[in-house]
């Protein structure tokens, strides 16, 4: 149920609130992903990590490593106040429409 809801993402907003993570950016990988990754995708760090992010809230999150850290990168170019607000909405859109969790 936490997972299928996104609830078990709530004790994040502590990190949030720590200024350890944002609201908005790219999602934490673990230690031995984030080693592998290639310099093109390593730019994904330029930002703290997010909670939701494009990927979080992608209709298909059945895609390649590549595409999601293409999905980042794509967040970098465009992040604004107003982009941000757009992803928080379509977070919570997607989470009463069972889209994020799985």
């Amino acid at each position: 149920f936490l997972r299928a809801t996104g609830i078990d993402e709530l004790p994040q907003l502590i990190n949030v609130l720590k200024g350890e993570m944002a609201i908005v950016g790219p999602r934490p990988l673990p230690v031995a992903e984030d080693e592998k990754c290639a310099t093109w995708q390593q730019r994904r760090l330029d930002t703290k990590p997010g909670i939701t992010c494009l990927w979080q809230i992608s209709k298909s999150r059945k895609m390649t490593f590549d595409e999601w850290m293409r999905l980042d990168l794509h967040y970098l170019r465009k992040r604004s106040l107003r982009y941000d607000l757009s992803l928080v909405l379509r977070t919570v859109k997607a989470v009463f429409l069972g889209r994020v969790g799985h």
